[in-house]
């Protein structure tokens, strides 16, 4: 049966955007298999894929929504299948389409990015209120590096250590940095896998803006969101700058012996590997070497690291979503963290921070650990 407008419309959507690797889909269902959702409910990727294939998509569903961009199904799938371009072309339909239902916390969520620049609604002008009081400079021409901190690293009260203690280590090391401040927005990550590509190519166009009118050519983040988006996304909108993440930085100011510890840090420590730093962007040792640097951590692995990290669930817009309480699987990874004897979870996003510190309300016994970022520990041991 042929499909009507805009069902038809949607569909050539989601076969431009799948390609040839959509059509070459053999329905063998390992992309479901290897989901992290199905650890706590059925999410058939399968069928989805299937229902792409055939333009039959039901484009009412909340599984579109479910999707945590975590690369887990296109690391497995045989036949090289873009699994979450699928998901993101599906969502694009909804959204420029009108064909379905976004869900209210992600629609205003990218409302608040769109109109001012960050998912908190906060004021423009206030992007840079967080660095007032430390002396930090404006990123001009000639700057080493620009710190490019993230959206929840500045305007969530529990998150902004992170980007306290990026700024503390890098004036300790003497690295030449500086920031831009309310001259730049969310780098737009988030909007893009939710479908609006019209908000992220805006925000990407005024970053790479600000980047070039201020001469910036090596960006600092410490979210691998960030990292990800800079690195992989930008230069397809003509921004092509280099890239570091805030675990990378710390083992080159360690062995260049810029970072010198003065302390030690006795505890035991389990490492959470972020799906965008590790599985999109293959950067598993250095966070962990920087761990073990410090005089007296004791690193512990948990279950499911490197390449099988479990998925914090923060990525594609689950950041924002409500989901019921016997559905999160960032509890999951918690439950992990504990069983190893840990007294503290490192992480190295703001994501997964964020995620964390909410299971921690949730999980039993959930406060016997603390959830701190990888630049917090290498600052306290300094």
């Amino acid at each position: 049966m042929e499909l009507l407008s805009p069902y038809k419309e949607a569909t050539d959507v989601i076969l431009e955007a799948g390609g040839e690797p959509l059509r070459l889909c053999y329905q063998c269902g390992v992309c479901t298999g290897s989901c992290p959702w199905n650890l706590v409910r059925s999410f058939v990727v399968r069928r989805i894929i299937h229902e792409a294939q055939l333009g039959a998509t039901d484009f009412e569903s909340e599984e579109l929504w479910l999707c945590a961009t975590c690369r887990a199904c296109v690391q497995s799938c045989p036949r090289g299948v873009e699994i979450i371009d699928v998901m993101r072309a599906l969502r694009r339909s909804v959204v420029s389409l009108g064909v379905g239902v976004v869900p209210d916390a992600l629609r205003i969520s990218v409302k608040n990015i769109a109109g001012a620049g960050n998912p908190f609604g906060q004021e423009p002008g206030k992007r840079d209120d967080w660095a007032r009081d430390l002396g930090v400079k404006k990123s001009t021409p000639g700057t080493e590096l620009s710190y490019f901190p993230c959206c929840f690293s500045i305007y969530e009260p529990a998150e902004r250590g992170i980007a306290l203690a990026t700024v503390d280590i890098l004036k300790k090391a003497q690295v030449d940095f500086g920031i831009l401040g309310s001259k730049e927005n969310c780098c737009g990550e988030a909007t893009r896998k939710l479908g609006n590509e019209d908000v992220f190519q805006t925000l990407a166009r005024n970053n790479i803006g600000a980047f070039v009118e201020n001469g910036v050519k090596k960006v600092l983040v410490s979210s691998p969101h960030c990292y990800h988006t800079f690195k992989n996304e930008y230069p397809e909108v003509g921004g092509k700058f280099e890239v570091i993440h805030s675990s990378q930085l710390l083992l080159e100011l360690i062995k260049e012996q810029r970072i010198k510890f003065t302390k030690e840090l006795n505890k035991r420590v389990t490492y959470h590997d972020p799906c965008y730093l590790g599985r999109h962007n293959g950067i598993y040792d250095e966070p962990r070497e920087v761990l073990r640097s410090i005089p007296g951590l004791e690193l512990v692995e948990m279950p499911d690291s490197r390449e099988n990290s479990l998925c914090c669930g923060g990525g594609g817009g689950g950041i924002w979503m409500e989901v019921k309480k016997e559905e999160r699987f960032a509890d999951l990874r918690l439950q992990q963290a504990l069983a190893t004897g840990a007294e503290v979870l490192a992480v190295a996003c703001p994501y997964c921070m964020c995620m964390f510190k909410d299971s921690q309300l949730r999980v039993d016994k959930g406060e016997a650990i603390e959830i701190r970022d990888i630049t917090e520990l290498v600052q306290e041991a300094v």
